[in-house]
């Protein structure tokens, strides 16, 4: 049972630092771009979409389809950046923590 009281004690920890991320992801902003950087979106650390820039060069009368594409593409490369760097800070929690293989956290 010294095993199992361990593994608790490693949970709650883990749970501590989890909410305390969680709580600073909101203030982390990712940027991520398109276009050689002519367009750029950026989120926050939970996904939602804090900025938009777009170089005055692409916006020509009968070219918001290709805008639009384009901003598509730089919020994917920010949402892709965000998800990088959130499983990167959840290995930090689990590294030590011998979890299921497919077992995913936040719960």
């Amino acid at each position: 049972m010294k095993n199992l009281g361990q593994l608790m004690k490693q949970v709650q920890d883990m749970q501590s630092r989890m909410s305390e991320m969680q709580e600073k992801l909101v203030d982390l902003e990712i940027t991520g771009s398109s276009c050689g950087g002519l367009v750029q979106a950026t989120l926050n650390g939970k996904g939602a979409l804090k900025a938009l820039k777009i170089d005055s060069t692409l916006v020509e009368p009968g070219e918001t389809e290709v805008l639009e594409d384009l901003i598509v593409t730089a919020v994917n490369d920010a949402k892709a950046k965000v998800d990088d760097r959130m499983q990167s800070e959840m290995s930090k929690f689990t590294g030590g923590l011998p979890l299921p293989p497919g077992f995913k956290l936040p719960f």
